[in-house]
């Protein structure tokens, strides 16, 4: 199949490229991630996607960093529960219309691989998403490798963030980080 990958950082592709061309498939990423900030944050991202894409010889494609429409989708959302789903939703159902528009048969996330996310949420929201697009159901569990990507990324020197990328997520892990000391 000709899978578009959306990828939400360069250390969660790492497992879900390798398991994708295990199985045969031709894949190119999408990284689409408005929610990143501060723009620095997602600018340091980027750069380590587009670095490991030049090492596995990935093709990138790089949506729009629509911050506001990012924002304006989740400005009622506040509380993580319903935050976290609303965002996934916003990156899912655009990574759908980028694969349906470019003919992909199909997409999936490596937001399917962190054990930090709700993955019964964020598969609700993929076979949905799927559904109205018309596109064939690709659904794996990257769990697997999550450590062991995380791993290999530190040994090269990728960047690994420590929050999930969002203002409201960066501001949780300094306040838990605050509480600690």
């Amino acid at each position: 199949m000709n899978v578009l990958l959306h990828i939400c950082c360069a250390p969660c592709a790492i497992y879900p490229v390798e398991e994708l061309r295990k199985e045969g498939h031709k894949i190119a990423g999408f990284f689409y991630n408005p929610n990143i900030h501060p723009y620095s944050e997602y600018t340091r991202r980027k750069e380590a996607v587009e670095a490991c894409a030049r090492e596995t010889a990935l093709n990138i494609i790089y949506g729009d960093y629509d911050i506001e429409d990012y924002f304006q989708h989740i400005v009622y959302n506040e509380a993580p529960e319903k935050r976290c789903p609303v965002c996934w939703w916003l990156r899912l159902a655009e990574t759908a219309k980028y694969a349906k528009d470019n003919g992909f048969d199909t997409f999936t996330t490596t937001l399917l691989g962190s054990p930090y996310q709700d993955q019964d949420i964020i598969k609700a929201i993929y076979d949905d998403v799927v559904k109205s697009s018309g596109l064939k159901s690709y659904y794996k569990d990257f769990r697997p490798g999550f450590k062991k990507a995380h791993e290999i990324a530190k040994a090269k020197g990728v960047y690994c963030q420590n929050y999930c990328g969002c203002l409201f997520s960066e501001k949780e892990r300094s306040e838990r980080k605050k509480k600690k000391n």
